[in-house]
Formats: C-alpha cells, structure tokens, sequence
C-alpha cells in the first residue's frame, strides 16, 4: 500500500487543528476490536452490523457467513464503509474507511489472514482454512478485504478536525 495523500478539511474543523497524521490512523485501524460494517441492500436501503476485523497488508479484512446478509448484500454490490473509533464526544479518533470489498479464496492469503485473527486476539479467534473459507465450530465463513480508496479520521475533542487519506491520487 502507499502512503496516501493527506489533508484537513478546514470545513469541517477547528481552525488550528492539524491533520491526523497516517500513523496515527493506521493505529487505530489495526488497534480497533470492533467495527461496524454498512452494505447496501438489493432494495438500495443501507445494512449496518458489528464485526471484528483486522487491519493486514495494507486491507482490512472482515468475514460473515455466506448466507448472511452482508454477504447476500455483497454479491449485488461490493461497496462498503466500515467504521471504527469510540463512543466519547471529546476525545479520540473515529476512523471511516470507504472501498469495495473482494472475498478472499486464496489458501495461502487465508492461512495468513487467519494468523492475523488469531494473534490479534490472543487466540481467542482460531479459524482453519478448507474449500476457500474460514471454519470455526463447524460453520463455514467467507473472508473478505478492503483495500481503502478514502480514509476519513475525525479527531474529537479540542481542536476537534477531520482529515482524509486519499490513496487513489
């Protein structure tokens, strides 16, 4: 992944706040134990869930079952916004990540992102890899990447500022 173009939209912001930095973000995307997904659904009407995720080579990777409905929603249309951050007003940093998502069948790239659940989560999400899908007790679950085409950060607080990461420039 390169290192994406960064600004503060001083609309939006206070008028000293700084830009958060990429660092900074991509912290937050790789720290974040829960995200929330939006997909749209086949009517145009919005699907929002929670899901954990990982933050790996440059993608954030999230699974679902193939029956549910993010995953009905995705075969229509691949657009998503995930978001993570925190639930205070004055502090913090929410992180909006905007791309399109692509199931993962490569047993290689699974193996890989399966080490990553697992590490992230001291173990407590332990998946195997078979038939281009993710088991665990049982149930198959596809696994998906989003390699970002806009970041937005919000920081909250004093100065209060929302930056965007650009990586299509």
């Amino acid at each position: 992944m390169t290192t994406p173009v960064t600004t503060i939209d001083q609309r939006f912001s206070a008028p000293e706040a700084a830009a958060a930095s990429w660092d900074e973000t991509r912290r937050v995307l790789e720290q974040a134990e829960l995200f929330w997904i939006t997909t749209v659904r086949s009517d145009g009407r919005p699907h929002v869930t929670p899901l954990v995720a990982v933050w790996a080579d440059g993608a954030i990777h999230f699974t679902t079952g193939p029956g549910e409905q993010k995953a009905v929603n995705l075969r229509a249309n691949p657009h998503v916004v995930l978001t993570t951050g925190c639930h205070r007003w004055d502090s913090g940093l929410d992180v909006i990540v905007e791309g399109d998502a692509v199931r993962v069948t490569d047993e290689d790239v699974l193996k890989h992102l399966a080490e990553a659940w697992t590490s992230k989560w001291d173990g407590r999400w332990q998946f195997t890899v078979r038939d281009a899908a993710f088991y665990d007790n049982g149930f198959p679950s596809h696994a998906y990447s989003v390699t970002p085409a806009k970041i937005f950060a919000y920081a909250k607080g004093d100065p209060f500022g929302q930056t965007r990461h650009r990586f299509d420039a």
